[in-house]
């Protein structure tokens, strides 16, 4: 399949490689706040030691979807690689270019992406 010659891959690569570089600084700053929390209720107060853990709970979290939106645009940047990018990653049909513009990581068209949510 060759690629797409109604998008505007310059753009759509540079908002990849932009959000990618955001995921990976955010990724960083965070990592203190998803270390252990230690428990020793000699040093922490039970409220500090229960705001901690709700910190690290809410940093994980926040690291686990950071982790699949990498992937996503990894993959998107693979799929304008090999010339696949544009296209439902399911029926094969064209992604509308608003789509891509609002999601550029997007692999699923309209209908698609409506059926996985059932």
């Amino acid at each position: 399949m060759s690629g797409r010659n109604d998008l505007d891959m310059k753009a759509l690569k540079k908002k990849l490689l932009d959000e990618r570089e955001l995921l990976l600084e955010d990724e960083a700053k965070t990592q203190d706040d998803r270390k252990a929390v230690e428990l020793d209720q000699t040093k922490v107060g039970r409220l500090s030691r229960m705001d901690a853990l709700q910190v690290q709970a809410m940093a994980v979290e926040t690291e686990r979807r950071r982790v699949v939106e990498l992937e996503r645009i990894e993959a998107a940047l693979k799929r304008m690689d090999d010339g696949d990018y544009g296209y439902c990653i399911a029926c094969d049909a064209d992604i509308p270019v608003k789509r891509l513009d609002l999601d550029p990581a997007t692999p699923l068209c309209v209908k698609c992406a409506e059926r996985s949510q059932h």
